[in-house]
């Protein structure tokens, strides 16, 4: 269930987001949700979701859009020139200290991995959203939980950006009919290099659509320059998940 609007009061730090919190088996994840103008919810709009670094981790709903360089991968999409070209819906989940998005080891969703998914949908059910325009992204630890999301539910994303993160290259082909752009810093030595490389060779020998952009100078903190790249908005808002109709997400 959604416990509702926390806040919604304009001016910084939180604005333009809305400050939410989303209730399921016990669990509480805060959130902020950003809701396009009401002449563009006149249809369907695609849903942007932000798995936030770790940086972004605790409970004050509002570190995930503000610090460690969470900004520029939640922001971006709310700009004015980027929703009056491209007008979405933006949500950026919040994690406690204690959690991970992405267990890559396991066959299982963690726990607010499968938040996210559940938050997805009530969203969904609130708002016209496309269900098959729904594109996932995240940075360092939630890179992580954006190619476990792909890999353990593909039938809920049309595409999905990790930046400077690893993945279970042994798992990546069941996300093959997901589009995925990857960014990474040759130089990463929290994430190295070599995990991307061989989960874009895999994802690339199941038959992936994927592109890839590794800068050859850079270290960890490559969102400062993926997140400026020029081709991304239009790339990202073009994808359209392809797999049969679901009424409701598959579960």
């Amino acid at each position: 269930m959604i416990t509702g609007v926390l806040s919604q009061a304009p001016g910084p730090p939180g604005a333009p987001f809305a400050a939410r919190a989303f209730a399921r088996d016990g669990k509480i994840m805060p959130y902020r949700l950003f809701v396009p103008d009401e002449a563009a919810r006149r249809q369907p709009l695609p849903l942007v979701v932000w798995l936030h670094g770790a940086s972004g981790m605790g409970t004050d709903n509002l570190r995930q859009i503000t610090e460690g360089g969470n900004d520029l991968g939640s922001r971006l999409w709310v700009r004015p020139d980027i929703q009056a070209k491209y007008p979405s819906f933006v949500v950026a989940p919040q994690m406690p200290t204690t959690q991970i998005w992405g267990f890559p080891a396991s066959e299982k969703l963690t726990p607010y991995a499968q938040l996210v998914v559940d938050l997805i949908d009530s969203l969904a059910k609130e708002f016209p959203i496309d269900r098959h325009r729904i594109y996932v992204l995240g940075q360092s630890m939630g890179g992580i939980g954006v190619w476990d999301l792909i890999s353990k539910r593909p039938d809920v994303f049309a595409a999905a950006v990790p930046v400077c993160a690893t993945a279970n290259a042994n798992r990546v082909a069941a996300a093959a009919g997901v589009k995925v752009w990857v960014f990474h810093g040759a130089k990463d030595t929290g994430m190295p290099v070599a995990s991307a490389r061989e989960a874009v060779a895999a994802f690339q020998a199941a038959g992936g659509a994927i592109k890839y952009t590794e800068y050859a100078d850079a270290g960890h903190d490559v969102w400062t320059r993926a997140f400026a790249e020029p081709e991304l908005p239009a790339w990202l808002f073009a994808q359209r998940r392809t797999t049969p109709d679901c009424d409701t997400l598959c579960r």
